[in-house]
C-alpha cells in the first residue's frame, strides 16, 4: 500500500517493473505509475557518505552545503562518526541544540515510518527540539481548536461521502474539490470514492458551486465562480451579510450552539469599523458580481447546504480566517450536524475527509517521552536556524528559538514544502552538522554533512493502515535492498547500541518480531472490544492470508452528536460551544488575528501595489502527477514536463501578451528568485493567474549560490517565508506574485536527479 493506493508489484532483477491497482479501488490513482523504475534509479543513495568539508574540517557552519563532494564510508565508520557527533553536541550544548525535524510524508508503514523511528531514537537519547503541526494545516491546527475544540476530527470524523451523495442539495466549495489531491492519503489508501460520490450527488439533483481561480478544481458539471485569489474570506463575509440582513440566519441555532455571534455581527454590519461587508464591498475585492453573491446566499438558505473549505485557503497570509469564516457561515445557515449540510474542511485536499474512520487505535510504535520542551511551528525552520535566542509569538505564548547545532532529518525534504529556498539554504549554512536519512539524493540529502542511505517501502516488510481506511495490509518486500541501503530501524539500532541504550531501543526485537508484536497488541485490543464485528486472525494468518478488514463508523455527519445534545456532547472549547468570537484569541492582542473572523488584505494578491512590478498571481498548488516531490523522477511525473521543466499553466491571452506559445520555456521571477518552466495554455484560469505546482526537485543553475535560478521549476524559490499570523505561523506557500518572460538563452541541463560526486577514501 502506498500513499496513492493499494497495489501489487511485479519485480525483475531487483527492480519493480509494473504495478497493478487493487481491484476494490473505485478510482485508482495514476500516480502509482511512478513506482516502476524507482528502486534502482540513478538518484538512489548507494551507501553511507560524509561531506568532504565536514570530514576534513570538523563540525561547524559551512557555505559548501549543497555544493561539495562526498566521501564514501563504511557503516561501522558512519555509526562511529554519527554517534560521536551526537554525543559531542549533547555534552557541549544540551539536547535542545538538536532539532529532530524529520518532517514529511515519509513512506507508509506502521513500523518503518521514518519519523517514528528517528523520534523514538532521539527521545531515548535525551530529547530534541521538535516541530508541531504541518505545512498542509499549520493555520488550521491552531485556530480550529479555539473555534470548534478539535482539529483532526474535522477530517477523521467528517461527514461521509455516502451522506453527501444521498443528502446534500448544494455544495459550496471554497477552493473547489480537486480530485488530483484525493489521490493520496498519509499512510496509504485502498479506495478513492470522491469522483463516484460527486457523480451520484449530481445525478440525484445536487449542485456544486466552486469558488476557485482554476476551473479544473472540480470534476464534472459545476458552477464555476472565479474570484481574485486570496479574497475567499471577503466572499464568505458577504454571504453572511445577506443572511443576516435578510432574516435568513438561523438565530435559534446561533443562540443555542454558538457564542459570540453578536460581536461578530457588529463587525459584519460595519458597526465596529465603518465598513459593512456587503456583496458590493466583496465584489470590489473579489471580482464576483454582487448579484451573484446575493442569489447564492438565498439558495444556500433554501436547501441542504454544505460549506466546504479546502486546506489550500489556509496556506496563505492570514490563513486562519478562511476555515473560521467558513464554519461561521455554516453556523449562520443553522445546518451544522444535519446530514448533508453544515461544514467540511479538506474535501478535495486529501483522501481522508469523507471516508469512514476506524473506531479503535491502530498498531503504533511507541516513541516515548521527549525531555526537551522547546518546539517551533513546522514552517519556522529558517527562523529557528537564523534567529537563535530571539523570541516569537505563538498561540498566546512567548517562545524562544533555541540555538540549534545539529539538524537530524529523516523521511522528508523541506525543499519541496518550505518557502523562499534561498533563505532556507542560508539557514542551512548555520548549524554545525546536518544529518539526513533518505533513499534518494534529494536536495536535502545534497545539503547534508552525514548521509544515511535508507530503504524504500518496496524493500522491507511492514504492515500499514490509516484511521480512515478499512484495510490493515501486510506489505511484503517486493525487491531486495538496493546496494548498501539499510532500514532506518537498523541504523538507529546500531547508533543506540553505540550510545548505550540499544536494549531499551530494540526491546530485544528484530524488525519481524516488532511487526508481530504490534499486530498482536492491536489484535488483543480488538478482541477485547465487545462491539467488534471482526475477529482478526493470528499474525501468521494475517501475513500470508491477505488484508484484514477493520470495523468502520459509516454514515457520519460532522457535529451530529453536538447538535443532538450540546450539554451532553459539548465541544472542547472554553464555552463548550462553537466560538464565533473567541475571548482567548481576542486576549492575545494580535494585530493580525482578531477575536472573530476578519478580512485582512493580503500582501501577495492582485490588489497589491506589488502588481506594478509582478502582475501575475501564481498559484503554487499540489501536483497532479506526484505527491509533493516524491518520485518526481517517475514516468508519470516526467511525462508532464515540458522539455524537462515543470509545466506552468497560463491563459492564452496572458501568454500572447508576452509573445509566448505552448511549449515555450519561460523564466518565472520576482524579487526573491527565479525558475524555468514550460508553458501549457489553459483557458480555465482567471485572467492574470498562472499555476505552477510544487514538488519539482530543486536544481540551481549555480549550486554555490543560494539565490541561483532553479532550472527545473521549483516554485518555492519565489514564495515568501512569512507565517500566516502571530497565532500559528502556518505555511504561506500557496500564493505569490510573479512575472513571466521567454527564456531565450541556452537551456541548462537538468541535474536534479544526478548524485553528487562520491569518492572512495
Amino acid at each position: 500500500m502506498a500513499h496513492w493506493g493499494m497495489f501489487s508489484a511485479q519485480a525483475r532483477d531487483g527492480e519493480v517493473v509494473a504495478v497493478r491497482p487493487y481491484a476494490g479501488d473505485r478510482d485508482p490513482s495514476p500516480i502509482l505509475g511512478n513506482i516502476p523504475g524507482s528502486v534502482r534509479h540513478r538518484a538512489r543513495i548507494a551507501g553511507p557518505a560524509v561531506r568532504r568539508g565536514w570530514l576534513e574540517n570538523g563540525p561547524g557552519p559551512s557555505t559548501r552545503r549543497g555544493d561539495d563532494e562526498y566521501v564514501a564510508v563504511s557503516w561501522d565508520e558512519l555509526t562511529e562518526i554519527l554517534a560521536g557527533e551526537l554525543q559531542r553536541v549533547k555534552d557541549r550544548h544540551g539536547n535542545r541544540a538538536i532539532f529532530g525535524g524529520s518532517y514529511g510524508w515519509s513512506a507508509p508503514g506502521r513500523f518503518h515510518h521514518a519519523q517514528s523511528q528517528v523520534h523514538r531514537f532521539l527521545k531515548m537519547f535525551g530529547g530534541y527540539t521538535r516541530s508541531v503541526h504541518s505545512y498542509s494545516l499549520g493555520a488550521t491546527g491552531v485556530i480550529m481548536p479555539h473555534v470548534v475544540g478539535t482539529h483532526w476530527k474535522l477530517f477523521a470524523r467528517s461527514t461521509s461521502w455516502e451522506v453527501i451523495a444521498r443528502e446534500t442539495d448544494l455544495m459550496v466549495c471554497f477552493g473547489g474539490i480537486p480530485l488530483k489531491n484525493t489521490a493520496v492519503n498519509d499512510g496509504g489508501t485502498s479506495d478513492h470514492p470522491t469522483r463516484d460520490a460527486l457523480d451520484r450527488m449530481r445525478a440525484r439533483g445536487g449542485r456544486i458551486v466552486s469558488f476557485s481561480p482554476i476551473r479544473s478544481d472540480v470534476h464534472g458539471e459545476h458552477e464555476w465562480l472565479a474570484p481574485r485569489p486570496g479574497t475567499d474570506v471577503a466572499i464568505m463575509l458577504a454571504l453572511g451579510y445577506v443572511l443576516a440582513t435578510e432574516g435568513l440566519a438561523d438565530r435559534e441555532f446561533l443562540d443555542r450552539y454558538c457564542t459570540g455571534y453578536d460581536r461578530f455581527e457588529e463587525y459584519l454590519l460595519g458597526r465596529t469599523d465603518g465598513v459593512p461587508k456587503t456583496p458590493e464591498w466583496a465584489a470590489g475585492l473579489s471580482g464576483i458580481p454582487a448579484g451573484t453573491l446575493v442569489d447564492l446566499a438565498r439558495r444556500m438558505a433554501r436547501g441542504r447546504t454544505l460549506v466546504s473549505v479546502t486546506w489550500s485557503l489556509q496556506r496563505v497570509r492570514h490563513g486562519e480566517q478562511a476555515p473560521w469564516a467558513g464554519v461561521t457561515l455554516a453556523a449562520m445557515l443553522g445546518q451544522l450536524g444535519v446530514p448533508g449540510g453544515g461544514f467540511g474542511h479538506g474535501y478535495g485536499s486529501m483522501n481522508e475527509p469523507g471516508l469512514a474512520p476506524v473506531p479503535y487505535p491502530l498498531p503504533t510504535l511507541f516513541q516515548g517521552n521527549n525531555d526537551v520542551e522547546d518546539f517551533i511551528p513546522v514552517a519556522a525552520i529558517s527562523d529557528l536556524l537564523l534567529r537563535p535566542g530571539e523570541q516569537f509569538d505563538y498561540d498566546g505564548r512567548r517562545l524562544t528559538f533555541p540555538d540549534i547545532r545539529l539538524v537530524y532529518w529523516a523521511g522528508g525534504n523541506p525543499f519541496h514544502h518550505h518557502q523562499d529556498i534561498g533563505r532556507l539554504r542560508r539557514a542551512l549554512q548555520r548549524p554545525d552538522t546536518i544529518v539526513v536519512h533518505d533513499p534518494y539524493w534529494t536536495p536535502m540529502a545534497k545539503h547534508a554533512d552525514i548521509v544515511v542511505p535508507s530503504t524504500t517501502a518496496l524493500e522491507r516488510d511492514d504492515l500499514t493502515c490509516t484511521r480512515n481506511d478499512p484495510l490493515l495490509v501486510a506489505m511484503q518486500a517486493a525487491v531486495p535492498r538496493f546496494a548498501d541501503a539499510r532500514d532506518d530501524y537498523d541504523t538507529c539500532t546500531a547508533l543506540a547500541h553505540r550510545l548505550g541504550f540499544g536494549e531499551q531501543f530494540t526491546e530485544g526485537r528484530t524488525s519481524r518480531e516488532w511487526l508481530e508484536h504490534l499486530y498482536e497488541q492491536w489484535r488483543g485490543f480488538v478482541l477485547a472490544d465487545d462491539r467488534r464485528t471482526e475477529d482478526p486472525p493470528p499474525f501468521d494468518d494475517f501475513w500470508y492470508g491477505g488484508p484484514v478488514r477493520m470495523r468502520t463508523e459509516d454514515d457520519l455527519t460532522l457535529f451530529e452528536d453536538f447538535r443532538s445534545d450540546p450539554a451532553a456532547n459539548p465541544l472542547r472549547t472554553p464555552s463548550g460551544l462553537l466560538e464565533i468570537f473567541s475571548a482567548d484569541i481576542d486576549s492575545f492582542g494580535y494585530d493580525d488575528c482578531a477575536g472573530h473572523p476578519t478580512w485582512y488584505e493580503p500582501d501577495e494578491w492582485l490588489g497589491s501595489p506589488r502588481v506594478e512590478r509582478f502582475p501575475l498571481h501564481l498559484i503554487a498548488n499540489q501536483p497532479a502527477t506526484r505527491l509533493h516531490g516524491q518520485l518526481d523522477h517517475g514516468p508519470v511525473s516526467q511525462a508532464s514536463k515540458i522539455r524537462g521543466r515543470e509545466p506552468i499553466r497560463m491563459r492564452p491571452d496572458d501568454a500572447a501578451a508576452r509573445g509566448l506559445e505552448a511549449g515555450d520555456i519561460v523564466r518565472v521571477f520576482n524579487d526573491r528568485g527565479s525558475c524555468l518552466a514550460g508553458v501549457v495554455l489553459d483557458d480555465g484560469l482567471l485572467p492574470n493567474v498562472v499555476q505552477l505546482a510544487t514538488g519539482a526537485w530543486y536544481d540551481p543553475l549555480d549550486p554555490s549560490d543560494p539565490g541561483s535560478m532553479c532550472v527545473h521549476g521549483n516554485a518555492n524559490v519565489l514564495t515568501p517565508d512569512v507565517g500566516t499570523s502571530s497565532l500559528s505561523h502556518g505555511c504561506t506557500g500557496q500564493h505569490v506574485l510573479v512575472d513571466v518572460e521567454r527564456f531565450d538563452g541556452e537551456l541548462p541541463p537538468i541535474r536534479a536527479y544526478d548524485p553528487p560526486v562520491v569518492r572512495q577514501r
